[in-house]
């Protein structure tokens, strides 16, 4: 699905984020923009003052690009994923999400399966 409204606080504005084709294509591209989505969500609903909310953020937004890109670069995604880590790593209520998008990101360690 293209698209869904998240709170940015580095935009200062609601927007779209997109978020990649989700109908064929890369399972794991389709699974990481979940996990993205849902990180972004619990994110913007978590009240208290984080400091490093900006930097998770960027993150965030720099994931959903590669999402929408739909060729992720996994040192790139490992990358982004170690930085958002970093940034909310602590936040035992975001831990969850953030699993979730490591579990997203080691998906392509390995390479996508062949169809026939």
């Amino acid at each position: 699905m293209w698209g869904e409204n998240v709170q940015s606080e580095t935009m200062g504005q609601w927007g779209a984020v997109a978020a990649g084709h989700e109908t064929g294509g890369d399972p794991r591209v389709a699974a990481l923009g979940r996990a993205v989505r849902r990180m972004r969500r619990e994110l913007d609903a978590y009240p208290a003052d984080l400091r490093d909310r900006r930097e998770a953020e960027r993150e965030l937004d720099v994931l959903a690009a590669t999402v929408h890109s739909g060729a992720p670069a996994p040192e790139e995604l490992r990358h982004s994923l170690l930085l958002l880590a970093a940034a909310v790593g602590s936040v035992s209520a975001l831990a969850p999400p953030l699993a979730a998008v490591r579990e997203a990101v080691e998906l392509f360690g390995t390479a996508p399966r062949a169809t026939h």
